[in-house]
């Protein structure tokens, strides 16, 4: 037990002796860090001081730099303020010294003028008085003339007043008339001239209108087919066209008949169609013509176009252009109108060239001097101031539409373009061939036999066939009966009887129909 409690007091003592023993490495072990910890707080501060005292060193240097650059800035502007001072100091300087001198100048030169004016008002003063002498010189030598030849001075002035003006009177008319001699001598070579030329340089075509077209067919046995059965396609094609087609013995040929050009072409071209295609009959009939009416309208407006550019014509309005290539298919005594219009045109040109004026202006008056001729519907103005409205509505400078209305002396001439279009349009119709006057009465007395119908209610179409001898005339069912139909073809013959001149005889034929059409579905 003994053993066990030493042994228990040696373990109590050695923890006593263990924790001394740390309680004294801990106080030392801390003594030790707290004496680092000021070191280090030591050298830490001084470092810092050092580096401030280096940040202030820069800062003083960067500081000194920035000063003695903007004292630098400073001295240059105050150099510069300097320079422009002393600069403007020298102009006022120099304006000083030249306004003193101008001054001097001024005064140099008032004190010329002075003599000048002095000695301008002595020599006025000794003019006044040279005058005044002259004058009573003058006054004692004319009244020495009154005595001597017992007349007045102003009787005197009178009478050679009046005798120089005689003598000038008579030498200026006979000058005048000389003048005016000399120039209806010269004006008329020069006209003669100018006309002869002009003449000379267009090429010239004579009349060949005529009433009738030939419609060439590959074989006889097509004509059976245009007839039809009992007729009807033949019938149907006139009844569409308004022309008279004359099928006889002439070998591989038919023949349109009708006054009517644009009636005449359509004929032909549906044909042509009609036989290419090979379907003949009275509905296809109508359908081919139709278009082929279309297409002749069209066919009218590239030959307004063509005109227009082989002319040199530019800016004309589209409906003007329509209007020239309706004279296609029209006539004037015989002269197709577009070829008259053409010829008109470049004579027109030439002879404006020829005196000096303006050419294109010239060729448009020329061009459009006759579209007065192709009106859509009847109208009782002449064709000249017709044509002169059209040209006014669709926008022609006034020298053109001048020109146009003037031309047959309906209006006067305003321009010099008037009678050169006048002269050039009695050119083109009066040399040899040109025109035909029986055939335009010829055709005027048949347009004269349709307008008769169409004055009547009821009707459709008329078509004046065979040279005028018959009248086909084309009813509305739906207003005309059979009855009415006889009534009318004898009051339309019994019109044109009252009416109308004409050789031989007309025959009217009425002609209604009734049409039943529907369709299936």
């Amino acid at each position: 037990m003994d053993a066990t409690l030493l042994t228990i007091l040696i373990g109590l003592v050695g923890l006593a002796i263990g924790f001394g023993v740390a309680k004294m490495i801990e106080k030392k072990s801390a003594t030790s860090v707290t004496a680092n910890a000021r070191k280090e707080a030591a050298t830490i501060v001084k470092e810092a001081k050092n580096e401030g005292e280096a940040i202030k060193k820069d800062k003083l240097l960067q500081a000194k730099e920035k000063f003695l650059e903007l004292k630098a800035e400073h001295e240059q502007v105050i150099l510069g303020k300097d320079k422009k001072i002393s600069e403007a100091e020298k102009r006022t300087r120099d304006k000083e010294s030249q306004i003193s001198n101008e001054l001097a100048k001024a005064k140099k030169g008032n004190e010329e003028l002075d003599t000048k004016i002095a000695d301008y008002n002595n020599r006025i003063e000794y003019l006044d008085k040279k005058q005044q002498e002259i004058d009573r010189l003058h006054k004692s030598q004319v009244n020495q003339l009154e005595v001597i030849s017992g007349l007045s001075a102003e009787e005197a002035k009178e009478q050679l007043i009046e005798s120089l003006k005689a003598e000038a009177k008579s030498s200026a008319m006979a000058h005048i008339q000389e003048t005016i001699e000399e120039a209806k001598l010269t004006a008329h070579q020069e006209a003669k001239k100018v006309i002869i030329n002009t003449i000379q340089r267009v090429g010239t075509e004579e009349a060949v209108e005529n009433c009738v077209s030939v419609f060439n067919i590959e074989s006889d046995d097509v004509k059976g087919r245009i007839i039809g059965r009992e007729g009807r396609n033949i019938r149907a094609l006139e009844a569409a066209t308004g022309v008279e087609i004359i099928v006889d013995d002439t070998p591989e040929a038919i023949i349109l008949s009708c006054f009517d050009p644009v009636r005449r072409e359509i004929a032909r071209l549906s044909l042509h169609k009609l036989v290419t295609d090979g379907r003949i009959h009275p509905a296809r009939i109508e359908e081919v013509v139709s278009k082929t009416a279309k297409q002749i309208e069209e066919e009218i407006v590239e030959v307004g176009k063509r005109a227009v550019i082989d002319l040199g014509i530019h800016g004309l309005h589209p409906e003007l252009i329509k209007i020239i290539g309706r004279m296609k298919y029209r006539s004037s005594y015989g002269q197709n109108l577009l070829q008259h219009s053409r010829e008109v045109a470049k004579l027109c040109g030439i002879m404006a060239a020829e005196l000096g004026l303006n050419v294109k202006l010239a060729k448009r008056a020329g061009l459009l001097h006759d579209i007065g001729k192709v009106p859509d519907t009847e109208s009782d103005l002449p064709h000249a101031l017709l044509g002169m409205q059209w040209a006014e509505k669709y926008g022609e400078k006034a020298e053109v539409c001048n020109a146009i209305g003037a031309h047959h002396d309906e209006i006067e001439m305003k321009s010099l373009l008037s009678p050169i279009v006048q002269v050039c349009d009695a050119i083109s119709g009066a040399r040899p061939g040109a025109r035909r006057q029986v055939l335009d009465s010829y055709i005027q007395r048949l347009k004269d036999l349709e307008d008769i119908a169409y004055g009547f209610q009821g009707v459709k179409s008329a078509y004046a066939i065979q040279a005028g001898r018959e009248l086909r005339v084309i009813v509305e069912s739906e207003k005309v009966s059979d009855d009415m139909a006889s009534n009318l073809s004898f009051e339309i013959s019994h019109k044109i009887q009252t009416e109308m001149t004409y050789p031989g005889q007309v025959k009217i034929t009425v002609i209604r129909e009734t049409r039943a059409v529907n369709i299936a579905k």
